[in-house]
């Protein structure tokens, strides 16, 4: 049989028991990775994850902490270096989205929306980056979203907070070059099942339809496995951003 293309590597996916975070840590296991799942406070979710990456040969670890918080972070990768001896792929998806009328945000609020999107992601890619550099190389994918890109003035602290985070990739990209390549995903609306469409997004965008957890696990495959693309924002939208 032809080797997978993440055979004997290891990834981890920070808010892995739900939604998107469960769709990449899938992918990437049935490309050969073993996954350190992560999870704050999803634990019977990560654990169903895990479940579901041993079923495809792969080895997983579901492993709690809050990556806001920066002695936890520390943990984290203590732990996943003794339970997986390596780290070559980061993917930070772990994050936070609500409404908020601007005139009403609160300090908490946008606090905790920073903490949650933003200083998570740094925290993670900083205890990442001497792991990888150790091994000569890695990978580390930041979920954006095209609220870092477009202006929603419901979502202000939000918007911020990914559009920190695309910068974050673009100076982390210049910072740990040449070893670790860091680059970032901009979804489009993702649905799941269950839930009710969102039929303005459907009618507007040229493709018509929302997107699903695997589009967004096929970009981070494809970033966790190009060797020549670093310090960019693949945008997974449908076109929404054309219109």
């Amino acid at each position: 049989m032809p080797q997978k293309t993440l055979e004997g590597q290891v990834a981890l996916v920070t808010g892995a028991g739900k939604r998107i975070g469960r769709s990449i840590a899938l992918r990437l296991a049935a490309e050969g990775a073993s996954i350190a799942v992560n999870y704050r406070t999803s634990k019977t979710e990560a654990e169903s994850v895990v479940r579901e990456i041993e079923a495809l040969g792969a080895k997983a670890a579901a492993i709690q902490a809050d990556v806001s918080l920066r002695a936890e972070v520390a943990k984290l990768f203590a732990r996943v270096e003794k339970e997986f001896g390596r780290l070559d792929v980061l993917v930070n998806n772990a994050g936070e989205f609500f409404a908020a009328k601007f005139e009403d945000l609160t300090d908490e609020q946008w606090d905790g929306i920073m903490n949650a999107n933003l200083k998570s992601q740094f925290f993670c890619a900083q205890a990442a980056a001497p792991i990888m550099k150790r091994q000569g190389r890695g990978r580390i994918i930041n979920l954006a979203s095209l609220g870092g890109l477009l202006a929603w003035p419901g979502y202000t602290h939000y918007c911020v907070s990914k559009a920190g985070v695309i910068m974050l990739t673009r100076c982390m990209a210049g910072a740990l070059a040449p070893e670790i390549l860091v680059n970032a995903i901009a979804p489009g609306t993702i649905q799941f099942p269950g839930e009710p469409p969102d039929a303005e997004y459907i009618r507007r965008v040229p493709l018509h339809r929302t997107g699903t957890g695997d589009d967004i696990a096929a970009a981070a495959l494809y970033l966790a496995t190009s060797d020549f693309v670093t310090g960019q924002v693949l945008v997974v939208d449908g076109g929404r951003t054309l219109v």
